[in-house]
Parts: C-alpha cells; sequence; structure tokens
C-alpha cells in the first residue's frame, strides 16, 4: 500500500539488504518491469508525477463560505480523490442522485471532477458559471451524504449553493428559486389569511396556473399553511408552571406556519421533562431554503438576524432547541463556516441542539410513552450526518413495547423544494421507492412511523397518502399505546 508516494522512503524503514531482496524478487517475477514500474522497487521521486503541476493556477473565486484549510473552492473540490464510494447503491444516504440515475455524473465524485474542471481548466466555455456545471449540481439534493460517507468530506451541498450563487449573477434567477428560496417571507405574508392561500393554491384553475408558473410537477400538492401558527398559540396560552431549566424553542418556517402542532407537543414534551420553555420574541428564519438556492447574501443576513435574537440566550447558558434538523443544524453546520471569525457563531454552533439531544442530555427524568406497536424510524438527511440518530433511537427504544425498525432508506428524495421540481419528480420518486416508501407499504396499518424532516413526511403523504408520518416530539406526547 506504499505506492508511488511512499516507495521512495521505504529505505528509511527497511534495511538495505531487505530492499536489495526486494529487488532482487522482482527481477524473478517481473524481469521486464511490466507490473508497477516505479513502485517499490526502483522507485519514482515521491514529488513526480504529481496531479498538480508547476502551472497550477485555480480561478479566484470569492466565496461566502471559509475554505481557507482547502486552499479555496478548487482545493475544496480537490478533496475528492475519486475513490468512488459515492456509487454505492445498497447502503446509506450518498449519493441520492446516483442511486436513482446510475449516472457517473450525478455522482459525488463526477460533480467534484466538474467543478474542478470548471475552475483550473479552459475546458468549459463559461467556466464556473457554465450550464455543464449547472446540469451536474442540478440533481443533487443538498442531503449532506457526502460529508459524513464520503472519505474525504467532500461536502457537496456547501460547493453547490456556491456555484448557484455565482451562477445566477450572470443568469436569470427562475420564479421557483426565487418562490422556494424565500419561503418564510411567503409563508408570514399567507399567514395573515391561510384559508384565502389555502384555497388559492389549490382551486384548479389558480392552482394549476400556479404550479406551472413555478415549474411544480401536477400530481405536487403545495403544502397548506396552519389555520393558526405556532406562535400565535403560544403567545396567547396559559402561562406555565414556574420552576425547570430555560430552554428557547427555535420556531422554524415549517413548524411554525405549516405544523403548528409539531412544535405545541414538543412544548409539551418539554415541559414534561422538566423545562420551561420560551421562544424568540420575533420570527426568525435559519435561511436554509435561501442556501439551497444559492441565495447566500440573504441567508447570511437571516443568520445575523439569528445570531442577534439568540446571542443574549445563549451567553448565560440557555439551550437552543430545534425541531426541523435542516433549520437548527444550520446554526452547527453552515453558520460558523459562513462566519468564521464571529465568536457568536461559535456559540451558537455549540449550543444548538434536536429534541431527542437535549432530553438524552439532560431530561433524566423524562419517560417515553407506551408504544405497544411497530415503529418505524426514517432518520433525516442532515441529521444522519451532522448529529447522528442515535439520541432518537434511545429514546424510542426505551417506549415499552416499541419494536423498533430504523430504515437504511437514504434520502427520501423529496429533500425540501427537490422533490417538488416538474423535471426531478422521477427521480425523487425512484430514491422514495428505493427502499423508504416499499417499507412503510409493507407496514402494519397501525405502525407508527417517525420522520423528523418536513419533507420527509411530505414525501411520504404524497406516496403513502393512508400512512400518517409523525415527528419524534408528537410519539413522544402521546398517551400510553396512543
Amino acid at each position: 500500500g506504499d505506492g508511488l508516494a511512499r516507495s521512495e522512503l521505504l529505505p528509511t524503514m527497511f534495511r538495505p539488504e531487505l530492499i536489495d531482496a526486494f529487488r532482487d524478487f522482482k527481477r524473478i517475477f517481473d524481469p521486464d518491469s511490466m507490473m508497477n514500474p516505479g513502485v517499490i522497487v526502483d522507485p519514482h521521486p515521491l514529488d513526480s508525477h504529481l496531479k498538480l503541476g508547476a502551472n497550477y493556477r485555480p480561478r479566484e473565486i470569492a466565496t461566502h463560505f471559509n475554505f481557507r484549510a482547502e486552499g479555496g473552492l478548487a482545493g475544496a473540490a480537490l478533496r475528492c480523490v475519486g475513490i468512488g464510494k459515492c456509487r454505492k447503491t445498497e447502503a446509506g444516504t450518498m449519493c441520492p442522485s446516483y442511486m436513482a440515475t446510475r449516472e457517473e455524473i450525478h455522482s459525488t465524485r463526477g460533480r467534484a471532477r466538474i467543478l474542478f474542471e470548471a475552475l483550473t481548466t479552459d475546458l468549459l466555455p463559461d467556466g464556473f458559471a457554465d450550464p455543464a456545471v449547472r446540469d451536474a449540481l442540478d440533481l443533487c439534493l443538498s442531503c449532506k451524504g457526502c460529508r459524513s460517507e464520503c472519505p474525504s468530506s467532500v461536502d457537496m451541498a456547501a460547493y453547490r449553493a456556491e456555484f448557484f450563487f455565482n451562477y445566477y449573477r450572470s443568469h436569470r434567477r427562475p420564479l421557483s428559486s426565487a418562490f422556494f428560496g424565500r419561503l418564510n417571507e411567503v409563508a408570514r405574508l399567507a399567514s395573515y389569511a391561510p384559508s384565502l392561500a389555502n384555497a388559492l393554491a389549490h382551486a384548479p384553475i389558480v392552482g394549476g396556473v400556479a404550479k406551472k408558473a413555478l415549474a411544480i410537477h401536477p400530481r405536487r400538492e403545495l403544502p397548506r399553511f396552519a389555520r393558526r401558527t405556532f406562535r400565535s398559540w403560544f403567545e396567547r396560552r396559559a402561562a406555565p408552571r414556574a420552576g425547570g431549566r430555560e430552554v428557547v424553542l427555535f420556531p422554524d418556517t415549517f413548524n411554525n406556519f405549516f405544523e403548528p402542532h409539531v412544535a405545541i407537543a414538543a412544548v409539551e414534551v418539554l415541559e414534561r421533562a422538566g423545562f420551561r420553555v420560551i421562544i424568540p420574541r420575533h420570527q426568525l428564519c435559519c435561511g436554509r431554503p435561501l442556501y439551497d438556492q444559492g441565495m447566500l447574501e440573504q441567508a447570511k443576513t437571516r443568520l445575523k438576524d439569528v445570531m442577534e435574537a439568540l446571542d443574549p440566550f445563549v451567553a448565560v447558558g440557555i439551550p437552543i432547541v430545534g425541531l426541523e434538523p435542516s433549520c437548527i443544524l444550520t446554526f452547527r453546520d453552515e453558520l460558523p463556516s459562513l462566519f468564521p471569525d464571529d465568536p457568536r457563531a461559535i456559540a451558537l454552533a455549540s449550543n444548538s441542539l434536536l429534541l431527542d439531544e437535549l432530553i438524552v442530555r439532560e431530561g433524566d427524568n423524562f419517560a417515553p410513552p407506551e408504544l405497544r406497536r411497530r415503529t418505524i424510524v426514517q432518520g433525516h438527511c442532515h441529521q444522519k450526518a451532522i448529529a447522528g440518530i442515535g439520541g432518537e433511537v434511545m429514546l424510542l427504544s426505551r417506549a415499552a413495547g416499541a419494536e423498533l425498525e430504523v430504515l437504511d432508506a437514504g434520502c427520501c428524495g423529496m429533500a425540501g423544494a427537490f422533490g417538488y421540481d416538474r423535471g426531478h419528480f422521477e427521480v425523487s420518486k425512484a430514491i422514495g421507492e428505493r427502499v423508504l416508501i416499499p417499507a412503510i407499504e409493507k407496514a402494519p396499518p397501525e405502525a407508527i412511523i417517525v420522520a423528523d424532516g418536513f419533507s420527509c413526511r411530505s414525501q411520504i403523504r404524497h406516496f403513502c397518502p393512508s400512512r400518517r408520518p409523525m415527528h419524534l416530539a408528537e410519539v413522544l406526547n402521546l398517551a400510553d399505546g396512543g
């Protein structure tokens, strides 16, 4: 396993007579040096055959993420050494679009290679804004599977965001990208008249026109806005009992405007676990939808607002708890990279937790309900990549009678706005049908399906309309056997 890189150094490890023995062995079995010439015996100098030659001059691309340690974005793309682990098809998350298409261009390796070519060669006419790069990144779901499963920790989601930020500086941004990127603002506006917004979005004619304008597949249904937001419920509820350690519940866009019952369940679970729940004074957005659309400047603005609002809590040691994995884990992943020199970013990153992490760490007296039935767990991609699902599995395994099944399903295929897109629908379906959808269809009707991601639950409801997927907070808030 020494290869070209270390063969010249073997004399520092082996005595001269042993090196001579290697050479004699080579002459006997390979007298013409046809097999691995220059390796082990008569080695090439270790500074020859380098991948990057003396003329290596990558394009200087201003980035929002911190790629200083890698030597810039080109160096980050070069982290891919071509081992091809992203081409696996039977297990794990990486790479969902390759699993569906089996095409190299839609693997992590294929994308890293074309990004590197765009930044270091003249093979692509438009360089780092070339449509060929856009096509390669179009089916990237930003699942972050590569971040944890790639041996080199390639972070294609970050590279993708940087590319689309750069690309849309010289190309027109589609209406769908602007719409889904600004979903927080859209939802906030709709919350003033949710019934009207839902009626218009699902009316046959108006809804059809909207889907066409937003490039949404005809078979997809836009999620419905809740009649009352979580923040509205929280502000009007009776004051909880005093006492208990304070915890800040972060009301993300999805659980505030679309599924407030999840956040309500979380409040009740946290209070049962002995915490006193508070929420930020104003509605905040982690910037995740903006980030996914390459709208990095706007995303950074949202994150600055978040740091400003949450830093007083973090400064006195109050934990920040989130329910939507892709939102709360933005604070632990993207935030420190976007603001590497801001101590508030580092502090918030180290103080942000998922619900299961907080309860496992500090909820000593919390007892999960008795479930007494099959419980299927679909782990969120970002949760698996950054935090892990061990805490969630531990909590559910403590529930008496739970027959736990943790799916190795990879990505659900929805991935935020990805699965809504007209051109992505078939790939989204294929990803979901690899493991997730068949497992749910085979499960007994009374089975509990746990999926913490809003997108995961949306995908399950679409392809398994008779099933009701639940967030962990809802499951932990069930009455025993409920």
